[in-house]
């Protein structure tokens, strides 16, 4: 193992970085689910509408030459494909997922035909926020040089906690996900409101995708996502559908992402590769975890407290 300037330090540190760079995909998709799933819909075709995001951001990015009417055409982008997805549940003996799994697709499908004129161009890139000035240390500037949008996805979980709770939307948005019935007998159309919600989880999922293709890594291609969309479906159900318990969780799924070129940092050349996994692995055990009928019964539970 090789010293570098910063010494065994830069383990945590580079985890740290990483796991900052590495949720905020996480955080916007597992948000975006948990408003849809409130409604009592869940929507795995996340999956697509991250990477259509992404292809839309960095094609408008390099057309426009702004990164931010990048990230607004992928939230107009996703709240297409939300808004499909939730038209098309809304019939009878529709079943969510596996329109879900048809849209994820579709949506992986339609962005690589799409995408292909903009694998070599170069698009500019999403700002980010130094915080690390008061360090000399390079190591540290960069793993303190922030990216707005993990910002942005902070508030956002806080403004969620509190909105659930205490507004009359997320009052109508808890009422119709927990009784289709209940939620008609006060005069509000279940059809109506999870149609919405669907439509405002896929566009912050395709935020997630433009801070992908925009930021970190930072390119458009075909295997950009590696599944992140599939494993903040799990997250969500980890997080019990709680905002702020997705942000939390997001930088856990952020920091396991963040193992293997941790390691690699301070010079650890040998079996550092099989930490790349540590992603997968965590979203089995949570899956695994959270599939007893008694969690699952009392995961329903607190989704509504």
């Amino acid at each position: 193992m090789e010293e570098t300037a910063i010494g065994l330090w830069g383990v945590p540190l580079a985890i740290l970085a990483g796991a900052i760079r590495v949720s905020t995909p996480f955080i916007f998709v597992s948000l975006g689910e948990t408003i849809t799933e409130r409604s009592g819909r869940i929507n795995l075709g996340l999956e697509g509408t991250l990477v259509f995001g992404a292809m839309t951001a960095y094609a408008i990015a390099v057309m426009s030459g702004s990164p931010w009417l990048g990230v607004l055409a992928a939230m107009a982008a996703g709240c297409v494909f939300g808004l499909i997805h939730g038209w098309i549940c809304k019939f009878p003996r529709v079943n969510d997922i596996a329109i879900g799994i048809a849209m994820m697709q579709f949506g992986l499908g339609f962005a690589f035909f799409l995408g292909k004129p903009f694998i070599q161009p170069a698009a500019p890139k999403l700002p980010a926020i130094p915080l690390g000035g008061w360090s000399s240390l390079p190591q540290v500037q960069a793993a303190l040089n922030i990216n707005a949008l993990f910002f942005i996805g902070l508030v956002l979980a806080l403004f969620l906690f509190w909105a659930f709770k205490n507004t009359r939307l997320g009052l109508i948005l808890r009422v119709v996900g927990d009784s289709t019935d209940a939620a008609r007998a006060m005069g509000i159309n279940p059809d109506r409101v999870r149609l919405l919600a669907t439509a405002v989880g896929g566009s912050l999922a395709a935020v997630g995708g433009a801070y992908l293709s925009l930021y970190y890594p930072g390119s458009w291609n075909e295997g950009i996502s590696s599944g992140q969309g599939l494993m903040a479906v799990a997250l969500v159900i980890f997080a019990r559908w709680n905002p702020i318990n997705c942000f939390l969780a997001a930088l856990l799924f952020g920091g396991a992402g963040a193992l293997g070129p941790a390691l690699q940092s301070v010079g650890i050349s040998q079996g550092y590769y099989l930490f790349y996994a540590a992603p997968y692995v965590l979203t089995l055990a949570i899956l695994i975890a959270t599939s007893s009928p008694t969690r699952a019964l009392a995961a329903r539970r607190a989704r509504f407290h």
